[in-house]
């Protein structure tokens, strides 16, 4: 069985792209912290690249941004390629079947990266105080 479910956040803006069959993939990498601590104290983490396909990847590609945290749900691929030099390389991808939008870089915004603002937000209150008579607990 090839399962793995990682919790991490992402190390940069997912990059989408189609093929030549106009399939949809997106590629972006999270850092998974690991569950000790270095001789220096420090925790230290792993960084794995994942890879959607279809309509997973168009929803990362619209959603996701760098910082943003999310669990992964997939399987793990090896493939092997010769880089420029001819040398024989080797590349892990964790292949998602599955991704939950955890938290935000950007305070949890669920609107698509093109749609968010830079500019700050007003916070506005709306809420009104409620009678701790009419409340169940």
């Amino acid at each position: 069985m090839n399962k793995c479910i990682l919790v991490g956040n992402l190390t940069r803006d997912p990059e989408l792209t189609q093929t030549t069959s106009g399939v949809s993939m997106c590629r972006f990498s999270i850092a998974v912290n690991r569950n000790y601590a270095n001789a220096n104290g420090e925790r230290e983490a792993d960084f794995i690249n994942i890879v959607t396909w279809r309509g997973l990847a168009e929803n990362c590609g619209k959603y996701l941004q760098k910082g943003r945290k999310v669990a992964v749900c997939g399987q793990i691929q090896t493939r092997s390629y010769d880089d420029k030099d001819g040398n024989r390389r080797y590349a892990t991808d964790v292949v998602a079947d599955d991704v939950e939008f955890i938290g935000g870089g950007d305070g949890g915004s669920s609107a698509p990266r093109e749609e968010r603002s830079s500019a700050p937000k007003k916070l506005t209150s709306e809420l009104k105080p409620v009678e701790d008579d009419g409340l169940p607990f």
